[in-house]
């Protein structure tokens, strides 16, 4: 599943070329990807200009005057950019521009979903999320967490609520009520780099452990942004169909029985709430 790295990479994409073009027309392959009426939905959307391409954890929105068309990309979703031609195989939905381009969505699995929805004001009085300007967020994506890139995450009360919890720390990073983004790759790698056991409860790390956790949380999908997300086959790719190299660079995920890093011993997988999960068990040590 496409998280934080990948979906930012998909969005930088579309603000090139999405953002101020309008949608001319819509067609619908596929209604199921489409959250109510697909008419409704197409009703709501043609003929309005994409002022914004915004993103919070894993989803994506355009903004159009006093509501947003939001795109959650699923397992398998992708959005791609062209010239009007025979759409690719999976495509369930093209957007036709106003500059003569298309827009795709294309998804195999059909775990994604594309809704339109209000915007509501922000609680903290700041931006929704990364691309949006102003203090407002779609209503669909207002119950997601900031995510780890937003500089206007709540540092101090994301330690507090972590500080608090009985849960197993890799459950708590996977929780985007929290703070969003991040999956089950770049929770593994995070956990790696800040040397914390996945099983160990968030409540029994110290401040300066939590403060790593949250600094290793951002180096990761940073370089993986800038590797241009991670893929592991053709389901995930950018707005120009290119996958992303950030696989080739992985410490943990997907290594099991491979040498360590750091200390060359094996890394093992284990299941953590029906999750696989990747770990050294020398360099993170399992609690008592």
């Amino acid at each position: 599943m496409p998280e934080l790295p990948e979906v930012e990479v998909v969005r930088r994409g579309l603000d090139v070329h999405a953002r101020g073009r309008t949608i001319k027309d819509v067609t619908v392959f596929d209604e199921r990807v489409v959250v109510g009426a697909p008419q409704r939905w197409r009703e709501a959307i043609v003929g309005c200009r994409i002022t914004t391409v915004a993103r919070r954890g894993k989803f994506l929105w355009l903004g159009m005057g006093e509501q947003a068309a939001v795109i959650h990309l699923g397992m398998s979703g992708q959005v791609l950019v062209g010239t009007p031609r025979r759409p690719p195989r999976h495509c369930r939905v093209r957007l036709a521009m106003s500059d003569g381009g298309v827009l795709d969505y294309v998804d195999q699995r059909m775990f994604g979903r594309l809704s339109v929805s209000p915007y509501e004001a922000t609680l903290d009085g700041k931006p929704g999320g990364v691309g949006e300007l102003e203090a407002r967020v779609p209503h669909l994506v207002a119950h997601i967490g900031r995510d780890y890139l937003d500089p206007h995450l709540a540092r101090q009360e994301w330690k507090r609520a972590l500080a608090a919890s009985r849960r197993p720390i890799k459950a708590v990073l996977l929780d985007q009520h929290l703070a969003s983004g991040l999956g089950n790759i770049y929770a593994d790698e995070t956990l790696f780099f800040a040397r914390v056991h996945p099983l160990t409860l968030a409540r029994e790390l110290s401040t300066r452990t939590l403060n790593r956790i949250l600094a290793c949380a951002r180096d990761v999908m940073s370089s993986a942004l800038a590797a241009g997300g991670t893929s592991f086959d053709s389901l995930y790719v950018d707005v120009d169909g290119h996958p992303g190299y950030f696989q080739r660079s992985l410490a943990c995920y997907g290594r099991e029985g491979e040498p360590c890093v750091r200390c060359a011993s094996p890394i093992r997988r284990i299941v953590i709430q029906g999750r696989s999960t990747h770990l050294c068990a020398r360099c993170q040590r399992r609690p008592r």
